[in-house]
């Protein structure tokens, strides 16, 4: 079942509450369902547990796993807005002027929410083991939904152009090549490195505060980058592109 207008419209807010209460995780301290540790800790210490691999091991292969998906959540964000522009990615409604085909839009239709999901899996590392597993999940099922309605959308409005494309390409996982002919799109990297501040956060803080282990210090961090990309995205001005297949994706 695909979201409604107004999921669609609160969606970044909607997230955030999802991300807040697995970082709160109340049922730790009111029902003793859990411990407040990092996910990277307990996978850390899961890990050596199990015989898998030395706890000396354990934990850099636990934070470059966090890293990677942290960095794909990253390249995914930027690259598609570049091409697609911060004014209708932050959009709070579906828009579709015209099929874009172009930079990742070639290899998958849904990078926006694809890059989404890897960055929210990544901050998951930063939050008690219980807290991700009550917010993946929800996060998961969410942004299939939000992918679903705007894919119906988009369908409706492009007609059997949208469809051919989407018969050519995958929904969510990446394809290596495409033999789909490139849309006139230049990208404006600038831009959308500025009004993606928050994955970039994410990854500073997977792939540069986990090696200090401290815990306090990611999560000021993280929420140091969060405003951060409020502000960015406050000031972010720009021209809406002429081409757009896509909508936006928090």
């Amino acid at each position: 079942m695909h979201a409604s207008k107004i999921e669609y419209r609160l969606r970044g807010l909607l997230m955030t509450i999802l991300v807040v209460i697995g970082f709160w995780a109340p049922w730790i301290s009111e029902l003793d369902f859990g411990k407040r540790v990092s996910l990277l800790e307990w996978m850390a210490l899961e890990l050596s547990r199990t015989g898998i691999l030395r706890f000396v091991y354990a934990t850099p292969v636990v934070i470059t796993a966090g890293a990677v998906l942290a960095a794909l959540g990253m390249v995914l964000r930027i690259w598609a807005t570049a091409y697609l522009g911060p004014a209708r990615v932050n959009s709070s409604r579906m828009v579709a002027d015209a099929l874009l085909i172009a930079g990742p839009f070639r290899y998958v239709r849904n990078p926006l929410f694809l890059g989404a999901w890897c960055m929210l899996a990544a901050i998951a590392f930063l939050m008690p083991p219980t807290g991700a597993l009550f917010a993946i999940p929800l996060v998961t099922i969410f942004l299939l939904r939000l992918v679903l309605a705007e894919e119906k959308f988009l369908s409706a409005e492009l007609g059997e152009s949208y469809c051919i494309y989407a018969a050519a390409t995958p929904r969510l996982l990446p394809r290596l090549l495409s033999t789909l002919p490139r849309t006139p799109a230049e990208p404006r990297w600038l831009i959308a490195i500025a009004s993606e501040l928050l994955p970039i956060s994410v990854f500073a803080i997977l792939a540069g505060f986990s090696w200090t282990y401290d815990h306090e210090l990611m999560i000021k961090a993280l929420l140091v980058g969060f405003g951060l990309s409020l502000v960015a995205r406050a000031l972010v001005i720009e021209k809406p592109p002429a081409q757009a297949s896509g909508c936006a994706a928090d």
